[in-house]
């Protein structure tokens, strides 16, 4: 099958290179020049596990191409998937700006009929308006679909070609079979293959990010409440998480969530209620109690330093929003260095890959280190805030010896407080009780 997709950022490139992976004609559309450019010399402008190798191969066998033409791109695609950018506006919802603008150069240039799927988050009834806008511009006879992306940073091949299910909004049953036989070859594990209106389609969306956003905000507000009351929340977790009803699936406390979906999402859904007048009181408190999440580990730290930070060092351990990623928007780390810097701390830092991306935040502001324990030296205090692996087991001897003071805020409960308290480190979790405080701590 012949595609285009329009827009070559994280969800586009990713659906153009394994659509491509699977035997399809792929053509990725993008305004920007260089970033054309760089992508047909195999340099890919995102972190993702896998991608890379992906788009250089596909690419080198002719499946996958660039352009800046959306002209050239669409001109003999069955297929247009548009994957534009629906920041987060200021009034809260979503900003459509990039998709009437790009569905009304597609209308422009139609030169055939056309399916047009609407990959990018969009509020509900953006199918519905952007047909009618596009039928303004041509007398092509055209359809627009919604399929809505599922995709969690850092294992997005893997979602992408293995998915948990297919959402399709369409309005008939024939765009509803033409998307059918594309996503065919990644539903052979009897995954299901769900159709429905495209209003549906583009609300599931926003559901499934919200539930999942309330799972992560609850967690937290209940580890916040077990440190109060001597409990740990990590026993907690577990006692809950084997109820066939709760289950595991993002029920780890930590600094909050960060990234480019569940804050936008959560935030479009309140504006989305409010312009109906209706009432959001569950997401305001999910969007309410993980921004304060994220001040967490700045309270803790300021509170250990008895408020006298002026001249201390924090190393901080892990920078992007999630591990697998160089993603830092909304990223809990950014409020973290935003508190050490206002209270007067040196602030030294390490993550395997979004480095660059912080550096042009805050340039001379802070200092940066290729290696973990680069950052720990003549440091007061670690704080970690993203749980990329190679955090998981270092060396406690060697870190006591860098670090002036062995002191950790673990923001991701990556070790035992026992085990931490046994070797000598003063050590804070979230949600976790105080060594000691439980006759069954040697259990």
């Amino acid at each position: 099958m012949k595609i285009a997709v329009i827009g070559t950022g994280y969800v586009g490139l990713v659906t153009g290179t394994c659509l491509a992976e699977s035997g399809n004609d792929v053509v990725c559309v993008d305004k920007i020049e260089a970033k054309v450019e760089g992508l047909k010399n195999g340099i890919v402008p995102i972190f993702e596990p896998g991608l890379s190798e992906l788009v250089f191969r596909n690419h080198r066998d002719g499946r996958l191409r660039f352009t800046t033409s959306l002209i050239e791109g669409i001109a003999e695609a069955e297929m247009v998937f548009i994957a534009v950018g629906t920041p987060q506006g200021v009034d809260g919802g979503a900003d459509l700006r990039g998709v009437w603008a790009v569905g009304r150069e597609i209308a422009e240039n139609l030169n055939g009929p056309k399916i047009i799927v609407i990959k990018s988050t969009v509020p509900v009834g953006t199918n519905a308006e952007l047909a009618r806008r596009m039928a303004e511009a041509t007398s092509v006879p055209f359809q627009v679909a919604n399929n809505p992306e599922f995709l969690k940073e850092g294992a997005a091949i893997d979602d992408f070609t293995k998915p948990d299910r297919v959402v399709v909004g369409v309005r008939n049953v024939e765009v509803a079979n033409r998307l059918h036989v594309l996503y065919k070859p990644f539903l052979r594990t009897e995954r299901p293959f769900l159709v429905m209106t495209p209003e549906s389609a583009e609300m599931t969306k926003y559901v499934a990010n919200c539930l999942l956003a309330t799972k992560i905000s609850f967690i937290n507000e209940m580890a916040n409440l077990c440190e109060k009351y001597q409990a740990d929340i990590n026993d907690v977790r577990r006692g809950i998480g084997h109820d066939q009803r709760i289950g595991f699936s993002f029920l780890f406390p930590g600094v909050g969530y960060g990234g480019s979906c569940f804050p936008k999402d959560i935030r479009a859904v309140i504006h989305m209620a409010r312009s109906q007048g209706i009432p959001s009181r569950m997401m305001e408190a999910v969007d309410a109690v993980n921004e304060s999440q994220k001040d967490v580990l700045a309270s803790k730290i300021i509170a250990h330093f008895g408020g006298d930070t002026q001249g201390k060092t924090v190393a901080i351990w892990g920078l992007a929003f999630k591990p697998k990623t160089d993603d830092i928007r909304e990223a809990p780390a950014l409020t973290l260095i935003d508190r050490l810097l206002a209270a007067g701390v040196s602030v030294r830092v390490h993550d395997p890959e979004a480095i660059d991306n912080v550096r042009a935040l805050y340039g001379d502001r802070i200092h940066y280190c290729d290696h973990p324990y680069g950052a720990l030296e003549q440091a007061d205090a670690l704080a970690i805030v993203t749980e990329w692996n190679e955090f998981r087991n270092p060396d406690f001897e060697v870190m006591k010896r860098l670090l002036r003071h062995p002191v950790i805020f673990d923001g991701r409960n990556l070790f035992d407080p026992a085990q931490m308290a046994r070797i000598g480190y003063t050590y804070h979790g979230i949600g976790r009780s105080l060594p000691g405080s439980s006759p069954l701590d040697s259990y």
